[in-house]
């Protein structure tokens, strides 16, 4: 699995006021886990952000973003990429990062 570790140091450190915060290798990615919960992650040099389906047609209508696209061509909803122009400087990664936070937020702990 290849992804941006400069992008994902970034991540960590924007991450390290978070709650309970774990990483872990799945969905071909480096995921950042909140509370048990999938808040964002990096894939290659785009950042992904869960923003759930009520989020998912407003955050594609930004610059830079496109939909999570899943082996088989599935493209779940709620789940979308940031390429890296769209993340360029920190408060950008931050907006985006605390859309995925703000997301989860709204699950339940497991």
């Amino acid at each position: 699995m290849a992804y941006d570790e400069a992008l994902a140091a970034r991540v960590r450190n924007a991450l390290s006021v978070a709650g309970e915060l774990r990483e872990q290798k799945m969905m071909g990615a480096l995921c950042f886990m909140i509370d048990g919960h999938m808040c964002c992650g990096v894939t290659g040099s785009a950042l992904m952000v869960r923003v759930g389906r009520d989020g998912y047609d407003m955050a594609l209508a930004q610059d830079h973003v496109r939909p999570m696209e899943m082996t088989g061509g599935r493209r779940p909803r709620g789940f979308v990429l940031i390429d890296p122009p769209g993340i360029d400087t920190d408060e950008a990664l931050d907006r985006w990062i605390g859309r995925g936070r703000s997301f989860v937020s709204t699950l339940p702990k497991k």
